[in-house]
């Protein structure tokens, strides 16, 4: 059958972070995560293995957008550069959410860059060189960093987390626009999704 992935979903939406929101796009949620953040929305225990292929022909219907984005858990663990390499050839835009501690597959077209060291009690190191964007869950506790090496050359967003209370919500969220407005180089990143009922 050749090699699987582990799969969590496949559907499509639209992008509701980032420097991408509100576009069009097919989302490969890969299962599984090195890391095991408090606020990760991915059940881990939902999965179904997957060959390239299969991948390719789950996503057809949507293929005209012209936008994937592999997000998870983490989906650096498993995407290759065959998943990559059959993405292209059928014509798509890739972008992928990492947490940057584990090495990307040649050809991927935008990183997003979301470091989670501040929230594991066993942080891994920042491994990759390069991202397109960073984008910091902010908590209201760990000040918004960008890892110095993407200092000035990424679009950084600050987000602020998603705490299931829309008082706490609103409150991370004001401390984040107070932020940005001293930081005008940092971009507000809402989970709009989120706050129109899509999934």
């Amino acid at each position: 059958m050749g090699k699987t992935y582990r799969i969590n979903d496949i559907f499509y939406s639209l992008q509701g972070e980032g420097r991408h929101t509100g576009r069009a796009a097919v989302f490969i949620r890969f299962s599984g995560c090195n890391l095991r953040c408090p606020f990760c929305d991915t059940d881990f225990d939902s999965s179904r293995l997957m060959t390239a292929d299969e991948i390719i022909d789950a996503i057809a219907p949507w293929l005209y957008c012209g936008f994937v984005v592999l997000t998870g858990g983490e989906p650096s663990l498993q995407v290759d550069t065959e998943l990559v390499d059959k993405l292209h050839d059928a014509g798509v835009f890739i972008a992928m959410e990492t947490n940057g501690t584990h090495a990307i597959a040649e050809g991927v077209d935008w990183v997003t860059l979301s470091p989670k060291t501040s929230f594991v009690d066993h942080p891994l190191p920042i491994v990759i060189r390069r991202a397109d964007e960073v984008k910091v869950v902010f908590d209201g506790i760990h000040p918004p960093e960008c890892p110095e090496a993407f200092v000035g050359s990424t679009y950084l967003c600050l987000q602020p987390c998603d705490t299931g209370d829309p008082a706490e919500n609103r409150r991370l969220t004001a401390q984040c626009v107070a932020y940005i407005k001293k930081h005008p180089e940092w971009h507000l990143s809402l989970q709009t999704h989120k706050i129109i009922g899509i999934e």
